[in-house]
C-alpha cells in the first residue's frame, strides 16, 4: 500500500505582477501542508515548477504565458566568446561549498546586496527571519556556492541539487564588485558544477522576455524552455529574435 499523501495544488489569489505592467499574477502551488520531499520536487522542477523557500509553485496565470521555466543541457554548453571572457575576469577567485545553513557572514553580504538593488522595495531591509523565509529550507538538499577574492566573501549562489540538476536558487554579491559581472559568472560556475556532477541541467527559473531583469537568461546557450508542457530547445527562436532587434 502506498502511504506517501496525495498531493494537491491550490491557485493564490491575483496580485500585481511583479514583472510585468498593468497584469495581475496567480500561482499554482503545491500544498504546503503536505510535508515535500526532494525526490517530489525534482519531479515537479521538471515540469516548470521552482521553489521560494519552503514554496513549490509555478505561475498560473489563465491568460498569460510569458513566465517560462527554462533550464540550459549543460553537457551541450560550450562557453562564448563573451562567457570566456568572464571566466577569465574571475580567474583569482576562490570557489569553496557549504551546506544551506544560516551563516552571519551570508546574510550580511546578501543585506549589502539587498540594499544596493531593492533599497526602496519590498525585499528593502531583511531580517535574518525574511532570509531565512526566502532562502534556506529543512527538506532541500542545497549548497551554498562561495565565492572569495582573498579572504573577502564576495558572493553566493545558493543551489539546489535534484535528480536531473542544479537549479539555481538566486545569487547575491557585493556591489562594491559588480565590474566582475559575479551574477553571470556565478551561473557559469553552476554549469561547470553540474558538469562535474554529471547532471543534465541547470534551472534558471523564469524567463521573461519583456522583462529587463529576467531577460538574461536567454544569453546562455543551448536553452530549453517548458512550453505547452513540455520541454522543447528554444535557442533557434532566441538567435531569430536578437537578430530582428539589431
Amino acid at each position: 500500500m502506498n502511504d506517501q499523501p496525495k498531493l494537491n495544488f491550490f491557485a493564490s489569489t491575483p496580485e500585481p505582477c511583479s514583472y510585468l505592467d498593468n497584469r495581475d499574477a496567480i500561482s499554482a502551488f503545491a500544498n504546503p501542508n503536505v510535508d515535500m520531499t526532494m525526490p517530489t520536487y525534482s519531479a515537479l522542477i521538471q515540469h516548470g515548477f521552482r521553489r521560494s523557500g519552503g514554496y513549490v509553485y509555478r505561475p498560473h496565470c489563465p491568460t498569460c504565458r510569458e513566465c517560462i521555466s527554462v533550464r540550459v543541457p549543460v553537457k551541450r554548453h560550450k562557453p562564448s566568446r563573451n562567457e570566456k571572457r568572464i571566466l577569465r575576469l574571475n580567474i583569482d577567485i576562490k570557489i569553496s561549498v557549504t551546506k544551506g545553513k544560516f551563516h552571519q557572514t551570508h546574510f550580511e553580504l546578501y543585506n549589502r546586496y539587498m540594499a544596493s538593488r531593492h533599497g526602496d522595495g519590498s525585499m528593502a531591509n531583511p531580517t535574518k527571519a525574511d532570509y531565512h523565509r526566502f532562502l534556506i529550507c529543512d527538506w532541500t538538499e542545497t549548497d551554498f556556492i562561495e565565492f572569495h577574492l582573498g579572504k573577502t566573501l564576495i558572493a553566493i549562489a545558493v543551489t539546489d541539487i535534484t535528480k536531473t540538476g542544479l537549479s539555481a536558487v538566486y545569487t547575491f554579491f557585493d556591489p562594491d564588485y559588480q565590474s566582475r559581472s559575479l551574477g553571470h559568472f556565478a551561473i557559469l560556475r553552476q554549469i561547470k558544477e553540474a558538469q562535474a556532477r554529471d547532471l543534465e541541467y541547470l534551472y534558471l527559473g523564469y524567463w521573461i522576455k519583456d522583462c529587463n531583469k529576467m531577460r538574461y537568461k536567454n544569453r546562455y546557450k543551448p536553452l530549453e524552455g517548458f512550453i505547452d508542457d513540455h520541454w522543447q530547445d528554444i535557442t533557434i527562436n532566441l538567435s531569430k529574435e536578437n537578430e530582428s532587434k539589431q
